[in-house]
């Protein structure tokens, strides 16, 4: 192959950044704009025009699966074996290094690599060596701790002691937890790079032999980077290698777990003369979807900022459908779907992308309800979640105590010193009496067959069962199911493994509530079953929704996905679930400027992930934690200009798009009040009128109120009181 072929059928951007001469270089590759093409012809540009070896060029990625995708297309494009390439992610490249060197970086030989689960168990030998509370220091709670101070390069000894309880704990748990790792000769997940990383800085002819090795260094997903990664690769690169960084700063959507958006925008600072090359030529999505995207993501200011084009002129108007609530949203979905499919087109054509885990739950029952296939992509249904389960055992032990499994799910959950031996105790008088194990829990306490704590631990858990059956006897389901979730310490349990997790786990169980709230016997399928109890036929539904099994992974079958799993995927039709405020962007990064962002690049990941067809959702009523509330449509509806959008009706279109100055001219009329005046509530007291939208009955108001924040309410019932003209 000649140089001419090489370049050939690449666009004039990609093929500035193929040829370019060996010095520094960022590639902003924006969504769709053949980012790997790039990288690939990049890889064999160098070995065809500058003589390269395939040993001297080191390629990194983020996944395997981006990984294998390179080594292929190299194989394809330059027909060698891409065996001697050094293709692979970060944390596979630097176990390799590791192997290499295990003395220089002060390891054993056969060192052990831990995975997370393995990791966990030694953080809680470790709690328990230390004589240190797991239910006031949780070991999930510390894994996050030690983790996230490795991301970050930060060995014990570098951190100051605390006259904070809690960090002063987490230190000393993290400097115990280092101590038995050397003893056992472990080396958990974040350490590998982290190790990798202290192996350049302390053994500088180690780092000489891979300067010389290296000729060229090229990164990809470059702003999906975190601290350690980039340090890592500005210490091998030194002065020395030509670094080329792929990335995009509009894509930046993985802060919450240690990723540095910074590194992408200090990089021509941190490699002075780099070269600055944009990739905006898309080929995945029509003009109208990425001048939608273009206009939502330029209300970033940090940005370094491109624009997506496509030679492609036009395509289908995004639509806009306006919910009641959850339930028409997720019929709405169902039945858009099924026409998509009438008109000739496939299940797996289409995803259905939200912002929250606990959305799914609607969708999914209306999915099931309309015997439509369909996947949750890199996840799992409502009702297989761990804290839905957990939740749902509590339940049923209250509907029936003699069921085994749920007793043994959550005797110990949240933990409360019932350990392995004294569930395998309580097994075994089961076994021998011919009992259930709540029976045996009952003879244990009553006859005190085992040691002290274990009697005391299980007669709180009896009294716990007892005190919930009590407290629940006549109260509506949904109020039965959120006291159950309280009273039982799941709320705390999933709120000690902190982060993005830890909020899907308590917005789960938020959904949980929602859907006893909503649920009616008289709807389940099986009208000749007869319940003792509401709750008996919730827990029925439930079992049958969960044992409806999702579509085989190569059925057709329509996608379901958070947006955070969305990145990287496309898809010809594309659903974008509950675009509110509060819910997207999410309640708790709306008054943050820098998190605020990350939600915008979220809602443009997003976007750019439809191909031929987008539909925006939002409901104008949505249950959350059982209770109603009324919702207004999410910012980023607005940032898109009206010509790009039409509003949509389930068997109609409407013709004219979502004006905001007709809305909010109509919300002006039926309330009476003005942009910055100052109103009274009797609950919120003073504040000033920011926004205002809606028409009748329906029109909302947002005030930023002097003590209490901003709040949305609907006028008709909010009463607001004008303090000025």
């Amino acid at each position: 192959m000649d140089v001419t072929e090489l370049i050939d059928g690449l666009n004039p951007q990609q093929r500035e950044a193929v040829a370019a001469p060996l010095t520094h270089q960022l590639v902003l590759a924006g969504a769709g704009s053949g980012k790997t093409r790039v990288l690939v012809h990049r890889i064999a540009w160098l070995m065809q025009t500058e003589g390269m070896s395939p040993g001297s060029i080191l390629a990194v990625t983020f996944t395997n699966k981006a990984a294998k995708e390179m080594r292929h297309r190299i194989e394809q494009l330059m027909g060698i074996s891409p065996r001697h390439l050094w293709i692979g992610t970060f944390h596979g490249l630097a176990h390799r290094l590791l192997r290499t060197h295990w003395r220089e970086a002060n390891l054993p030989e056969n060192f052990q690599v831990m995975d997370s689960d393995d990791q966990l168990r030694l953080i809680k030998r470790t709690i328990r060596s230390l004589n240190i509370d797991e239910n006031a220091f949780q070991p999930r709670q510390a894994q996050w701790y030690i983790n996230q101070q490795k991301d970050e390069g930060i060995r014990p000894q570098h951190i100051q002691p605390m006259h904070d309880q809690w960090a002063s704990t987490m230190l000393s748990i993290y400097d115990a937890y280092e101590e038995a790792c050397r003893r056992g000769g472990m080396v958990d997940f974040a350490e590998i790079l982290f190790r990798a990383h202290e192996l350049w800085l302390n053994q500088p002819q180690v780092l000489a032999q891979y300067q010389n090795r290296f000729r060229y260094i090229l990164v990809d997903e470059f702003q999906d980077t975190n601290s350690i990664q980039y340090a890592w690769l500005r210490v091998l690169a030194g002065d020395r290698i030509p670094l080329m960084a792929v990335g995009d700063d509009d894509q930046s959507i993985y802060g919450w777990r240690g990723a540095k958006i910074e590194n992408i925008h200090q990089f021509t600072s941190d490699f002075p003369n780099a070269q600055t090359v944009k990739l905006e030529q898309n080929y995945r999505s029509t003009a109208n979807i990425l001048n939608a995207a273009n206009a939502v993501i330029d209300n970033n200011p940090s940005r370094l900022g491109k624009k997506l084009w496509t030679e492609d002129e036009g395509g289908e108007l995004i639509s806009l459908y306006a919910a009641f609530n959850e339930q028409d949203e997720a019929r709405f979905i169902a039945d858009s779907v099924e026409d998509w499919v009438r008109k000739g087109r496939r299940y797996n054509e289409v995803a259905i992308l939200y912002r929250s885990n606990a959305q799914s739950r609607a969708i999914e029952e209306a999915f099931i309800r309309a015997a439509l296939p369909y996947r949750i992509y890199g996840g799992q249904r409502f009702y297989e979640r761990l804290e839905i389960k957990n939740a749902m055992a509590y339940l049923r032990l209250l509907q029936n105590r003699h069921d085994d499994a749920s007793l043994e799910r959550v005797i110990n959950v949240p933990a409360r010193a019932i350990g392995e031996k004294t569930v395998e105790q309580l097994r075994q008088y089961a076994r021998e009496n011919g009992t259930s194990l709540w029976q045996s829990v009952e003879q244990s306490v009553q006859h005190k067959l085992l040691a002290g704590r274990a009697l005391t631990a299980l007669s709180h858990f009896m009294e716990l069962l007892e005190e919930m059956q009590l407290s629940t006897a006549d109260v509506a389901l949904h109020e039965l199911v959120d006291h159950v979730i309280q009273h039982s310490g799941l709320i705390e349990h999933h709120k000690k493994e902190k982060g993005e997790k830890a909020q899907a786990r308590l917005e789960n169980l938020d959904e949980l509530v929602s859907a006893a709230r909503t649920f009616k016997p008289e709807d389940t399928e099986e009208s000749d079953v007869v319940h003792t109890s509401e709750l008996a036929a919730f827990l029925d539904q439930a079992s049958l929704d969960a044992g409806d099994s999702q579509a085989d992974e190569f059925e057709d079958s329509v996608q379901m996905m958070t947006l955070h799993s969305a990145k990287g995927l496309e898809f010809p039709f594309v659903f974008l679930g509950g675009v509110e405020e509060g819910l997207f962007p999410h309640k708790m990064s709306a008054e943050d400027p820098s998190r605020l962002e990350e939600e915008r690049r979220l809602c443009y990941v997003g976007i750019t992930r439809a191909m031929e067809k987008l539909i925006l959702t939002y409901a104008e009523s949505r249950r959350l934690h059982g209770q109603e509330h009324f919702s207004s449509p999410s910012r980023f509806i607005r940032e898109i200009p009206n010509e790009y959008i039409q509003e949509v009706r389930l068997k109609a279109k409407v013709s004219k798009p979502l004006s905001n100055a007709y809305s909010m001219a109509s919300a002006k009329a039926a309330t009476g009040l003005q942009l910055g005046q100052r109103v009274y509530h009797q609950k919120f007291g003073e504040g000033v009128v920011m926004d205002l939208e809606g028409q009748g009955a329906q029109a909302r108001v947002q005030v930023n109120f002097d003590f209490e924040g901003t709040k949305w309410l609907v006028a008709s019932f909010a009463k607001l009181e004008t303090l000025d003209q």
